[in-house]
């Protein structure tokens, strides 16, 4: 079969999904839509009536806007250093996951951010932040970082879109495609005819950016966690945050991944693609890196209580009293279930390492839950005689709105997207690169249910 019947053939295949719409998908949109307009107004009444309708307060600064930020951007971060590396190493893994990964990269550091403003007492003032920098500052290299990591991120996932544009392109005319689409691929595609000049070049590109991405990931993550660990807060204070940090994005992000992807495959029919032996390997490294991030938050919390610092003491005290279920289900239930599921073999499924995923996921976002909020809660120098409320963080319904709408504009996002280009990159396939050529013959039948 010559390459341009090929080309028809996979533009054939994914086509019904781009032309119609299902009942089921547009209630599902509709759905969508609805709670980003009960978010927003939520981040109306926020706006008009200030931090007085969360849960913020002196003490507490942040609350699960701040959480939610950090997990989003951590999921961000390991996105484009998994993609990455997938490119730059020519991995034959990649044809199945490699845009759903960049996708998520993306989507993650355009909503991840937006958190870290509703934390802002003054949007008004924003600008200020460009205008008047304070570079010794870290949360002004966080800026610069994220910025400059959803400038490199949008690129990298724009030339690995440019070739199917093409082929969707040169396909669509024949299909009931909406016109403003047809017009934005051929727009978007930029005179790309698939030869071989162009293929080489477009190869050396995306691969120059799969570099870039990955010393973009690390450092900017790297830069995140030194806004906690560069301060004299107890529980922020520590040498290992950076490498910490970094390790807890790669466990979230890949739990995050695995999640998208069993539920891509079910909703989208992509079991051709995404396979057993894909979970296979992602449920093993899912078991490397939750025995890493458990060493790591051992080390963490052994080496405050075994310092006997007064102000730890009163930090762990609470995080042993208050925060009690809180903490076992990060750093037991979230760590040891999923190294219990997924290290042996028999529980290696599509259906158990999703699983693990789940709660590996949820372990780090109470993970992170107990780095920002307690620590804020244990000041050195303790407020006296004041109301509950101030001394205590609770988030409020405002808050937890527009903590869902924020899932809800992600799952907005990626569906549209979905709606526009093939979720499995038609030009990997074409390339070869396909991953049932390079796994065994037995993982290619074993097809999950």
């Amino acid at each position: 079969m010559n390459i341009e019947s090929r080309k028809r053939e996979l533009f054939k295949e994914f086509a019904p999904r781009l032309e119609t719409t299902s009942i089921k998908s547009k209630i599902y949109i509709g759905s969508l839509i609805a709670i980003i307009l009960v978010g927003l107004y939520a981040f109306y009444l926020q706006m008009s009536k200030g931090q007085i309708v969360t849960g913020m307060r002196d003490n507490v600064v942040w609350g699960i806007y701040e959480v939610n930020f950090i997990l989003l951007v951590c999921i961000s971060y390991s996105g484009a250093f998994i993609s990455g590396i997938l490119h730059f190493f020519h991995s034959p893994w990649k044809t199945a996951i490699a845009r759903i990964v960049e996708i998520i990269t993306v989507l993650s550091l355009l909503i991840g951010p937006i958190y870290i403003l509703l934390c802002m007492g003054r949007l008004d003032r924003l600008h200020y932040l460009f205008m008047y920098p304070r570079i010794q500052s870290p949360i002004t290299w966080d800026i610069m970082a994220i910025i400059t990591d959803i400038i490199a991120c949008f690129i990298y996932l724009y030339l690995t879109f440019i070739p199917d544009f093409a082929i969707l392109r040169d396909h669509c005319e024949e299909r009931k495609i909406p016109k403003w689409v047809k017009k934005m691929y051929k727009t978007l595609a930029i005179g790309y005819q698939d030869t071989k000049t162009q293929r080489n070049r477009l190869h050396k590109i995306t691969r120059t950016m799969s570099a870039m991405v990955i010393v973009l990931a690390i450092v900017a993550y790297s830069v995140l966690a030194w806004i906690f660990s560069l301060t004299l807060q107890p529980g922020w204070n520590s040498t290992i945050f950076a490498p910490y940090f970094i390790v807890g994005g790669l466990f979230s992000g890949v739990a995050f991944i695995i999640i998208t992807m069993y539920l891509v495959r079910k909703f989208y029919k992509l079991e051709k693609y995404i396979r057993k032996a894909h979970f296979k390997v992602g449920g093993i490294i899912l078991l490397i890196l939750a025995m890493l991030y458990g060493y790591f938050t051992f080390t963490e919390y052994f080496s405050r209580w075994f310092s006997h610092k007064e102000i730890d003491t009163n930090l762990l005290d609470k995080l042993f009293t208050r925060y009690f279920w809180e903490f076992i289900l990060a750093n037991y239930v979230g760590i040891l279930v999923p190294i219990g599921i997924l290290f042996f073999k028999k529980f290696r499924t599509i259906k158990w390492v999703t699983i693990a995923s789940v709660i590996a996921l949820a372990g780090v976002w109470l993970n992170r839950y107990l780095i920002v909020i307690p620590t804020l809660e244990t000041p050195y120098i303790p407020i006296q005689d004041t109301r509950i409320d101030y001394i205590f963080y609770s988030a409020s319904w405002v808050e937890i709105i527009l903590s869902i709408a924020g899932i809800a504009a992600f799952l907005l996002m990626f569906a549209l997207i979905g709606k526009i280009v093939p979720l499995v990159p038609m030009n990997y396939i074409l390339a070869g690169q396909s991953a049932p050529k390079t796994v065994k013959e037995k993982d290619n039948k074993e097809i999950s249910e």
